[in-house]
């Protein structure tokens, strides 16, 4: 494979980008920062096709990554990440949209026994039998100039990608699971995931009650501290921590100078112009409307100490299965929707369906049915059918 000396300008990667449109695939990495900001800073992207490799400097006065964005998000040339979720997002913030068609190989190894979440380096000695030296790894990638050692230590993340998955293509394939993939990689993909909508802000905390006028106040309290965030480029618990915006919604303040005996804010806060913001969020709130309010979780049955023990024999039986099967256990059923079985749900649960019932499901609704039982034969644990 041809690796390319580091891409500053925007001709070299204009190039590369229309020979990348037709390869059958690139494998895709980032390297960026953002223990201090809020949007992760971008220090380089490493791309690699079956023939070539580069990495791609977005810190050079002279390079424009437009060629390669369009190339991520509009090209319909396959793109493959390991654990992509912080790439995604990066390239969600830059063009708005998430680069299709996608496949990420920590989320194809759990169809393919490596466990629910594999490493690279772990999935590098799995497929390619090379252990990579991490020496590299914790390089500020912000600075300049970059060395021949970490230049070599990025560019190698994208070419043992591209070398390991049509090796896992391949075995998708012969098993027949890659369909079993479909809907986790539609989840990884979906631009939804990546967005940071400030009225949504609210959505992703622990609600302290379901009054509407305390969740119309953490909505509002949420909204402005993304907003502060996003202004300031820092991270969100930099402006304020969760747990104190949700006593702020609980109880709260008369007035800004009332702000120096909420915890967890400063004492400058009773009056300086962010706690006047932050009490100007307060006031402004509204209660949540009925249709806004969220929806409480559907009431499953509960479980009983009996219940509680088939749910344990459950797990049991899938730890068995996924074993046999070669497949992490959380890509054939979640924990919840065990217990929901275990409890006496039937409607709605994935585990019944497809391909989940054959490997899983059809044991599972005969273990709880008294059809299928544990027994010891040899030393080994085995089920057992068993007679009506």
């Amino acid at each position: 494979m041809q690796i390319h000396p580091l891409v500053t300008d925007t001709a070299t990667l204009e190039a590369l980008c229309a020979r990348w449109a037709t390869a059958d695939f690139i494998a895709v990495d980032t390297e960026f920062m953002r223990e201090s900001t809020y949007y992760p800073d971008l220090c380089l992207v490493q791309v690699a096709c079956p023939d070539e490799a580069a990495a791609i400097d977005p810190k050079s006065p002279d390079l424009d990554l437009a060629p390669l964005l369009r190339l991520l998000v509009e090209e319909p040339v396959l793109k493959v990440f390991h654990a992509g979720g912080q790439d995604l997002e990066i390239i969600y913030n830059l063009t708005g949209k998430t680069p299709q068609p996608l496949f990420d190989t920590q989320i194809a190894a759990m169809a393919l026994g490596l466990g629910e979440q594999i490493g690279y380096t772990n999935l590098v000695a799995a497929y390619a039998n090379v252990h990579i030296d991490k020496g590299a790894r914790f390089t500020d990638w912000a600075r300049r100039p970059l060395n021949d050692r970490q230049l070599e230590y990025a560019i190698g993340d994208v070419t043992h990608l591209a070398r390991i998955f049509p090796k896992m293509v391949d075995k998708l394939r012969r098993t027949g699971r890659g369909e079993w993939l479909d809907e986790e990689m539609a989840r990884a993909g979906d631009p939804a995931t990546y967005a940071n909508d400030p009225e949504k802000a609210w959505e992703r905390l622990r609600l302290p009650s379901r009054k509407a006028d305390v969740l119309g106040r953490l909505k509002a309290l949420a909204r402005w501290r993304e907003l502060e965030a996003q202004d300031k480029d820092v991270p969100r618990g930099r402006i304020v921590k969760d747990e104190t915006l949700a006593d702020l919604a609980s109880s709260p303040p008369r007035s800004q100078a009332d702000l120096a005996k909420v915890r967890g804010l400063s004492a400058a806060w009773a009056g300086n112009a962010i706690g006047a913001r932050l009490m100007a969020a307060i006031e402004a709130a509204e209660p949540l409307s009925p249709e806004d309010m969220p929806a409480r979780e559907p009431q499953r049955p509960g479980l009983s100490s009996e219940g509680a023990l088939i749910a344990d024999l459950l797990k049991l039986l899938l730890k068995i299965r996924a074993k046999e099967a070669g497949v992490a256990p959380r890509l054939i059923v979640r924990a919840d929707d065990l217990e929901a079985l275990a409890a006496g749900q039937r409607d709605g649960l994935d585990m019944l369906q497809g391909w989940r019932r054959e490997i899983f499901g059809s044991d599972a609704l005969a273990l709880v049915e008294g059809r299928l039982g544990f027994a010891v034969a040899g030393g080994k644990l085995k089920m057992s059918r068993i007679s009506d």
